[in-house]
C-alpha cells in the first residue's frame, strides 16, 4: 500500500519541508524525509532560522559562530555566512532531486532580509548576491509580493535567478505577481539567458486569512458570519489557482512556455492549522491540484503522512462554491482588501521582528565566543 505522501506526490503536489536547521543537515534527517515522507524540497524564513540558531537545546552552531567570532564578523556577516551555508548544504542534499525531476523540485529557499521589504533596489542587490553566495542552480531566492517587491521580482528574474514570491495574500496581488513573472521571463529572454533553467514559484499564504477572517466573524456573531468559519483560507487558494490557469493560458504566457519558460506554480504555505478544532490536514488534503507545491511544517507533514486522506483534485471542481464563499462574506460584511492588506502588514512586521531577535540572539553568541577564557 502507498502512504499518504506517496499519494499526494502522485496527485502532482509537490512537498516541500517548511524548515531547515544545522542539526537537520548534519544528522541525515533531512535526507531521511526524502527517503520516507516524499520530501522535494525546503523552504525557510527568518523565523525559521531564528528557531534554529536560538534553539538552546542544539549546540551544533556554537562552532560556525565561534569560527566567525575568530575572524571578527560582525552580525550581519556572521547571519549572512550561517544561513547561506546551510541552504547550500541543504540544496546539494537535495541535488538528486532537482536532477531526476529536471529543476522542477529539490530547490531550497532563502529570504532576502526583511529590513529591505519595501526598498526595491536593496531587495534586488541582496537578492543577487545570495544566488551568487550560494552558488547552487537549485536555490530559490525569497521576496516578499509587496508593492516594492514586485519590481524587484521582475528585475532579479531578468538576471536569470530563480525566485520564491513570499507573503502573498490576495487575488488582487496574486495576478500582480503573474504579471511580474511574465515580465521578468520576457527580460531575461531578452538579456539572452535560458529561461528553461529559471524557475519560480508563487506562495500563497492560507491558514492565516481564516485566523483573521474568522476572527472578525466571530465578533459579528450572527449564524450566518459563524456558519463561514474556516471557509475563507480554502476559498482564497482555490480561487488563488482558477486564476493561475486563467493567467497561464493568456498569450503573453502561452508564447513565453512555447521559448521554453517553466510555469510559475502555486505554493500553500502557511498550512499548519492554526484552530486546534480543524482537521491538522485540512490544508493539504483540501488543496491538491496538479502542479503545485504545499510547504508544510514538520508537524502538519508527519499527520499527513500518517492519516491524510488524499482524494484527488480537491481544487478545481469547487470554484463555484468558492466564489460563493466571497459573496457570503462580503455579505456579511467581511472587508477581504483590508483582511489582505492586514496579513501583508502583519508578515512583514513579523518577520522584521523575528530577524532582529536572529540579530541580537547571534551578537550575543560573537560576544560570548570572543570573550578570553579564563
Amino acid at each position: 500500500m502507498s502512504t499518504p505522501t506517496e499519494d499526494l506526490t502522485a496527485a502532482g503536489v509537490s512537498i516541500w519541508l517548511d524548515d531547515l536547521s544545522r542539526s537537520r543537515i548534519d544528522s541525515g534527517n533531512l535526507a531521511e524525509l526524502i527517503r520516507t515522507r516524499n520530501v522535494s524540497g525546503v523552504t525557510t524564513n527568518p523565523s525559521i532560522f531564528q528557531a534554529a540558531i536560538g534553539n538552546k537545546n542544539d549546540d551544533s552552531y556554537d562552532a560556525p559562530l565561534a569560527a566567525l567570532a575568530a575572524t571578527g564578523a560582525d552580525v550581519d556577516a556572521a547571519i549572512f555566512a550561517i544561513t547561506t551555508t546551510d541552504v547550500r548544504d541543504a540544496a546539494d542534499i537535495f541535488r538528486p532531486v532537482f536532477d531526476v525531476t529536471g529543476g522542477v523540485d529539490g530547490r531550497v529557499s532563502i529570504e532576502v532580509s526583511p529590513d529591505l521589504a519595501h526598498d526595491t533596489d536593496a531587495t534586488v542587490e541582496e537578492a543577487k548576491k545570495l544566488w551568487a553566495t550560494v552558488d547552487r542552480p537549485n536555490t530559490l531566492i525569497k521576496i516578499p509580493a509587496t508593492l516594492a517587491g514586485l519590481p524587484a521580482i521582475t528585475a532579479v528574474l531578468a538576471e536569470g535567478i530563480s525566485v520564491n514570491v513570499t507573503l502573498i495574500f490576495s487575488l488582487e496581488r496574486y495576478a500582480a505577481v503573474i504579471d511580474a513573472y511574465l515580465a521578468g521571463i520576457a527580460q531575461a529572454q531578452a538579456n539572452g539567458h535560458d529561461i528553461a533553467t529559471i524557475h519560480s514559484v508563487a506562495s500563497f499564504f492560507v491558514s492565516r486569512v481564516d485566523t483573521e477572517v474568522d476572527k472578525r466573524l466571530v465578533a459579528i456573531g450572527t449564524s450566518e458570519a459563524l456558519a463561514l468559519k474556516s471557509k475563507a483560507g480554502l476559498a482564497n487558494a482555490r480561487l488563488a489557482y482558477e486564476l493561475f490557469e486563467q493567467r497561464f493560458a493568456s498569450q503573453t504566457a502561452v508564447e513565453l512556455i512555447a521559448a521554453g519558460a517553466t510555469v510559475q506554480r502555486p505554493l500553500w504555505a502557511s498550512t499548519g492549522v492554526k484552530d486546534p478544532n480543524l482537521p491538522d490536514t485540512l490544508y493539504v488534503t483540501e488543496l491538491v491540484a496538479g502542479g503545485t507545491v504545499n510547504t508544510m511544517p514538520e508537524k502538519t507533514l508527519e499527520a499527513t503522512f500518517d492519516h491524510g486522506k488524499i482524494t484527488g483534485d480537491t481544487i478545481t471542481g469547487n470554484y463555484a462554491d468558492a466564489h460563493q464563499v466571497f459573496d457570503d462574506l462580503a455579505e456579511v460584511g467581511i472587508d477581504l482588501v483590508d483582511v489582505t492588506q492586514v496579513l501583508e502588514d502583519e508578515g512583514v512586521e513579523k518577520f522584521i521582528a523575528s530577524w532582529h531577535d536572529l540579530k541580537n540572539t547571534v551578537q550575543t553568541a560573537l560576544s560570548a565566543a570572543a570573550e578570553p577564557t579564563r
